[in-house]
């Protein structure tokens, strides 16, 4: 049985903009929190790919990617992740064989199925691409081979890319790429920081469907938490305000940029909106160290999960780095 202690633990960065706050600003606090987790023992740090949302700054991925990994040194960094039907599996492997040449060992590329956007966007991206869903395996099989050792016939080759074999994991908020994941024995992301209620029967799919693979030989389960620490409940209660409104802004599908701490979410939701985004938060870390410890001591127990991933979305990136370093405290016992 693992304990918390033997649990790795990672960062997934969204690169929020603040209200009246800027992109550039955004990646610079990107920067600037890598470093930081970097010195407090995080394991990794990714990025997600979104489109059209004026209050994330990773829609680039690949691109932020080595402005990241330039400014570290020894932290992992990756995607978190990039939506593959909005790419050609050729590009995607151009892109990452060329940052794993530049960071070698330093880089995991993450996979997801879904646009990262709506349907308007998803086209203006893909233009003649069908990018459809269903192609995800075929696709992901096709970037195995680009980032795979060069065969004899091989008449179309990633440069860079081929032969660098860099990690490949499968993300997904449903069952499709658990199983998936668990027949090409790759490693797993299961997105429990905004879909929890699958979470326990996606890994029993990803670990019963699992095969043992020249990548792994037995199932890595690695899972996403949204986290806001803070020295006492009741400031960490006051900063996930900030957190509700921007959940409860994506459902109502207005601006999600970050807005400000309230003393109160009376009267900015009603009922039923905050029923919706305290299940779409249900896995989340909300509280003092010692709030936060004894429900990632169950979360661990409950899923024996690999490694877990946080995400923490504060609208002061002081209040941010100070939630993971607490984090880091906790993770390390």
């Amino acid at each position: 049985m693992k304990r918390l202690s033997d649990i790795k633990f990672s960062t997934l960065d969204l690169v929020p903009v603040r209200e009246n706050g800027s992109a550039a600003q955004s990646l610079r606090n990107s920067l600037d929190l890598a470093q930081h987790v970097e010195k407090f023992g995080y394991n990794r740090f990714w990025v997600a790919e979104h489109h059209n949302m004026d209050g994330i700054a990773s829609s680039a991925t690949s691109v932020l990617l080595g402005y990241l990994a330039g400014g570290t040194s020894t932290i992992r960094v990756g995607s978190g992740g990039v939506m593959l039907p909005n790419h050609a599996p050729l590009v995607i492997a151009e892109q990452f064989g060329t940052l794993e040449s530049l960071y070698p060992g330093r880089i995991d590329l993450g996979l997801g199925r879904a646009p990262g956007s709506d349907q308007l966007t998803a086209r203006a991206l893909r233009r003649e691409r069908s990018g459809s869903a269903d192609d995800f395996p075929d696709d992901v099989a096709e970037l195995v081979r680009y980032l795979g050792p060069r065969t004899p016939d091989q008449r179309v080759i990633a440069m860079p890319g081929t032969g660098t074999n860099v990690p490949i994991w499968l993300l997904g908020s449903s069952l499709f790429s658990a199983q998936l994941a668990g027949e090409r024995g790759l490693p797993y992301a299961f997105a429990s920081h905004f879909a929890p209620r699958y979470m326990h029967e996606a890994i029993r799919v990803y670990r019963n469907h699992f095969k043992p693979s020249a990548v792994l030989d037995k199932p890595y389960v690695m899972l996403g938490v949204p986290l806001v620490a803070a020295d006492t409940d009741e400031q960490a209660d006051y900063l996930a305000t900030s957190v509700f409104q921007r959940i409860l802004a994506l459902m109502r599908g207005q601006s999600l940029v970050q807005r400000p701490p309230v003393k109160t979410m009376d009267g900015l939701w009603l009922p039923h909106e905050r029923e919706a985004v305290m299940d779409f938060l249900g896995l989340a870390m909300i509280g003092s160290p010692q709030k936060i410890r004894a429900k990632l001591d169950v979360l661990v127990e409950q899923t024996q999960a690999d490694e877990l991933i946080f995400t923490c979305d504060l609208y002061e990136h002081a209040d941010r780095l100070h939630s993971y370093e607490l984090l880091a405290q906790v993770m390390k016992g």
